[in-house]
């Protein structure tokens, strides 16, 4: 079994980062390249994926600030149509009291 670093693949730059040019589908040269291949490849993933969840952590605070004035925006809109909502819950209750359905006469004095 070949080296990575004596493949001709195998790419080193001056700041000491490896890169590979290798394509599992065309020029993969030893079954065990494969593999290598896919362990670098989840490297990759696992490291993106910490770069997400950082990301997310920066972020988590400000929508908690986002949430909470969104929470007392709400609250406040919702206050102020309380009072619709108390007139309609009154002329309902007014339209219930009509006592007898209809037999009211305007030329007869209460």
């Amino acid at each position: 079994m070949i080296q990575c670093e004596q493949c001709e693949f195998y790419h080193r730059s001056e700041s000491g980062e490896v890169t590979f040019s290798c394509d599992p589908f065309r020029n993969v040269k030893e079954p065990e390249c494969l593999a290598k291949w896919q362990l670098i490849k989840i490297n990759q993933m696992v490291a993106a994926y910490h770069a997400t969840l950082d990301y997310y952590r920066k972020l988590a605070p400000m929508q908690e600030k986002m949430f909470k004035v969104m929470e007392r925006e709400i609250d406040e809109m919702d206050e102020a149509e309380k009072w619709r909502v108390a007139d309609d819950e009154e002329e309902e209750e007014g339209e219930g009291d009509s006592g007898g359905g209809g037999d009211w006469d305007a030329s007869k004095p209460y």
